[in-house]
């Protein structure tokens, strides 16, 4: 449902992209990791046609994003890391807006609007102006907004930067029953958690190369299954068991405390890249 070959992107003084390839397949939640500024919200960029690559070619649906972006951009649906709703309006006038933007007649508007906001549990919210909605609520009409049009492909940016854990589950929970309707979603993120829990398969980012693919549990398990932190002078050391036991043995052996724990995909990114996600 995404194809990205070979995507080019320069700025000013940097490269944001070197030569990534990458292919979603259709109903996959696909998680797009790595640091600040190594390219992820320039690559939802390009798939939105807020910007051209330098080089490469960037599918959405078998479309073209460069040579037919209107076609490519009504295919999308796109929750960016702002929050971009009109304050002044209601949840139901913003998402009314969005259902003209695409041209989706009076009933239609109506009873997409319904449905996306019961998705989300926000349906009791409908009538309220959203200036007095808490984070978690704007962000959960943001994404109701974005399913207005039925978009085949659903594009998060960060979509739960600032919350806090209780409605950052939440919106996972939205998240996979969004899947459920079939829609295809690429999800970027710093939570860790929230990469190992909602995604089929994950790339991690750095300076604009794809530097590690594949499915979560898949990643990990190149590792092994435990991890071993302890301090070794300034700088904190991990080591990596598949068996428990081995781990607990390893770490009672150490002169100083150590810490026993599973393998997550902050390891595997540390190990190809020798620096933290966040």
């Amino acid at each position: 449902m995404i194809d990205l070959e070979n995507i080019t992107k320069r700025f000013v003084g940097a490269n944001a992209l070197n030569g990534v390839s990458l292919r979603v397949g259709a109903g996959e939640i696909f998680a797009y990791l790595g640091p600040n500024g190594a390219g992820k919200t320039t690559t939802i960029r390009i798939l939105t046609g807020l910007c051209a690559p330098d080089g490469g070619r960037a599918l959405v649906g078998g479309v073209d994003v460069v040579a037919q972006p209107t076609v490519a951009k009504a295919l999308c649906g796109v929750v960016s890391q702002a929050v971009n709703l009109d304050q002044e309006l209601t949840v139901a006038e913003n998402l009314d807006i969005h259902g003209r933007l695409f041209g989706m007649p009076p009933g239609l508007r109506e009873r997409r609007a319904r449905e996306s906001l019961e998705r989300l549990d926000v349906a009791d919210r409908a009538d309220s102006p959203v200036r007095e909605l808490s984070g978690g609520y704007k962000r959960r009409v943001m994404i109701a907004r974005a399913l207005m049009h039925e978009p085949r492909v659903l594009l998060l940016d960060e979509p739960t930067v600032g919350l806090d854990p209780a409605v950052r589950r939440r919106l996972w929970a939205a998240i996979k029953r969004i899947r459920e309707t079939g829609a295809t979603i690429l999800l970027t993120t710093h939570y860790i958690e929230e990469a190992e829990f909602l995604a089929d398969r994950v790339a991690f980012l750095d300076a604009g190369r794809v530097v590690a693919l594949g499915a979560p549990r898949e990643l990990m398990a190149r590792l092994g299954d435990w991890a071993v932190d302890a301090l070794n002078g300034e700088e904190l050391r991990t080591d990596f068991f598949n068996d428990r036991g081995e781990a607990q043995t390893f770490g009672a052996g150490l002169p100083g405390p150590f810490s026993l724990r599973r393998v997550n995909l902050e390891d595997v990114f540390l190990r190809v890249t020798g620096r933290k996600l966040a």
